[in-house]
């Protein structure tokens, strides 16, 4: 069966509903005892989405305190919304749930406009294809600034966050990328484009990749949950919601605004 296909796992184990209203199921994975790590799908250019993601965060640590928590930002924070400037500065700022360690992975629309900023036109072309020109406005740029004065332009913080994204992390039996892997290739060996451009054949693989891929990238009207993958790109950049996905012990919860 195609994993894509599967639109939640059904284990049997469910806890009671959080104060916060987060119901929780058996998850695909475990991560150690007293360890939360919350994940967040595609942004596309929507702060108001994402502190409100944020909000919520907060609100759960303060309802079910843990010993340790990390925030993860899975990519794609640029294009498609209104203000991807706003996302950007946002992240950049730093931490944005207090007490609470982030990592901002890089997603393609992220990849693209380095590649265009390291004198890629190809990528630049590209780029403004995918929502570039509506980026380079919520910057207060003109679509049509030459390709070469993008940097210069743009705020030496913002340059530097985009510079400064991960393209993996690892926690417990959870693996976190953008997009996903190549099946059957040891992680040290997954190039760049694997991990920020993979659809196919990783969303249709039932392998075990030997972790479970925590990811974005291919949206779908729902989180999909299934054995090998978690995907939580629900379409916030096409006006749908932002979500996020709480992980621990062996359960997983989902946040969605």
């Amino acid at each position: 069966m195609d994993a894509a296909a599967v639109p939640t796992w059904t284990g049997p184990r469910a806890v009671a509903d959080s104060a916060a209203a987060i119901r929780f199921l058996q998850a695909p994975g475990v991560l150690p005892r007293g360890r939360r790590v919350y994940a967040v799908g595609d942004v596309h250019g929507y702060p108001d989405k994402l502190r409100r993601v944020h909000a919520a965060i907060a609100a759960d640590l303060m309802a079910r305190p843990t010993i340790s928590a990390l925030l993860v930002h899975l990519g794609d924070y640029i294009d498609q919304g209104p203000d991807s400037a706003g996302v950007v500065a946002l992240l950049a700022a730093g931490d944005p749930v207090a007490g609470v360690r982030t990592i901002n992975l890089m997603g393609d629309h992220e990849r693209m406009l380095l590649d265009a900023l390291n004198g890629d036109r190809a990528a630049a072309t590209d780029w403004l294809w995918a929502g570039g020109r509506e980026t380079l406005a919520s910057w207060g740029l003109s679509p049509d600034l030459p390709r070469e004065a993008w940097e210069a332009a743009l705020p030496p913080a913002h340059v530097a966050f985009l510079r400064g994204l991960d393209l993996w992390h690892r926690e417990g039996d959870y693996l976190f990328v953008h997009a996903g892997i190549r099946p059957g290739v040891p992680l040290g060996h997954q190039t760049a484009d694997d991990l920020v451009t993979m659809r196919q054949p990783f969303l249709w693989s039932e392998d075990d990749f030997g972790f479970i891929v925590v990811h974005g990238h291919s949206s779908t009207p729902s989180v999909v949950i299934a054995k090998n993958r978690i995907a939580l790109d629900t379409g916030a950049g096409l006006g749908e919601k932002l979500s996020c996905a709480v992980l621990e012990d062996d359960v997983i919860g989902l946040i969605g605004v």
